[in-house]
């Protein structure tokens, strides 16, 4: 979980600068996408985000897998969301902290869950000041996997972990979702749209286009047919990478395809995406099931996130 970078020396290596580099951890949660086994892969620790199905505690990729969670939600189980306890929290930073100088620690975006402003809290005791950096970089899904890389990248250039979390939370804003929901139902379900509406849209077999920008899941379009979705999406980010982003040849972007128990169709997509902006390197996984919860299984998603300053440092 620790990214070194420079020579070794008595057991501790030297950054660039000839200083010696802290021994740095990188926690986040399952709502980031990665598994416990890819967890291991990369070298970082992953909470488990905890689900109530009627009435029942499970926890993500330990006690609930995705295919369990899909099928209860298709059997229209009363599903909820919550987040990992402090104890939990707790328990893995003390071990981590046996072994490293420094965690930084990326929850989901503070304004979808309070997951985020808990660990800030817990941060704050005295016996995890300097050590322990909780990260509000408003991210979740794929964009917050790509915050987790960016974190271990910043690791391995030698920052600590007060210079890797004002990175990340200087660039919070270069990022964007937009989703395109299969059904009204589990937005229904979930009050983001009443029962009348939600009626109507089925009727004119509207798909709605939503979008995650920083904090908040909002409406950003309606379409009537999944094909005049993905073309919609995609207009989008070309707007995004036009505007905010600063990369109309999406040259300094990362481009992403997500979806929720849509793998075939999500494949499909990602095609397209590579030929609507060919300079791009696209990248595709599940949408977190924190985000499922509330829009269903058959979604499909696009993410842009802009690449750090530090990234082409590096290359």
């Amino acid at each position: 979980m620790s990214v070194w970078n420079g020579e070794k020396e008595g057991g501790r290596k030297r950054n660039r600068k000839g200083q010696f580099c802290m021994k740095i951890a990188v926690v986040t949660d399952s709502n980031s996408g990665i598994t416990q086994a890819r967890a291991k892969e990369m070298g970082v620790a992953v909470l488990p985000m905890p689900f109530m199905i009627d009435g029942e505690t499970y926890y993500e990729d330990i006690t609930l897998t995705r295919e369990q969670f899909y099928q209860r939600l298709k059997d229209n189980a009363d599903i909820a969301t919550s987040q990992p306890t402090p104890d939990s929290i707790l328990k893995m930073w003390d071990k981590l902290l046996k072994e490293y100088d420094q965690i930084i620690h990326i929850p989901m975006s503070s304004g979808l869950s309070g997951s985020c402003s808990t660990a800030m809290m817990l941060a704050g005791e005295d016996e995890y000041e300097g050590k322990v950096f909780v990260v509000d970089n408003r991210r979740i899904s794929v964009t917050q996997y790509q915050s987790v890389k960016d974190a271990q990248m910043l690791a391995a250039m030698g920052m600590d972990g007060t210079q890797i979390k004002k990175r990340l939370e200087e660039t919070a804003a270069d990022s964007v979702i937009f989703i395109t929901v299969d059904t009204l139902k589990y937005l229904k379900k979930g009050g983001r749209i009443t029962p009348a509406a939600a009626a109507l849209g089925t009727l004119l077999k509207i798909k709605p286009v939503l979008i995650i920008l920083g904090e908040k899941l909002d409406s950003f379009a309606k379409a009537r047919t999944m094909k005049q979705a993905k073309t919609m999406m995609m207009n989008a980010i070309q707007k995004e990478l036009d505007g905010r982003l600063h990369d109309s040849e999406c040259r300094n972007c990362h481009l992403a395809i997500a979806h929720t128990d849509n793998e075939e169709a999500a494949l499909e997509f990602k095609k397209e995406v590579e030929e609507r902006f060919p300079n791009a390197d696209v990248y595709m996984a599940p949408l977190s099931l924190s985000i499922a919860c509330h829009i269903g299984p058959g979604s499909l998603a696009v993410t842009a996130t802009r690449k750090m300053e530090e990234e082409h440092e590096k290359n």
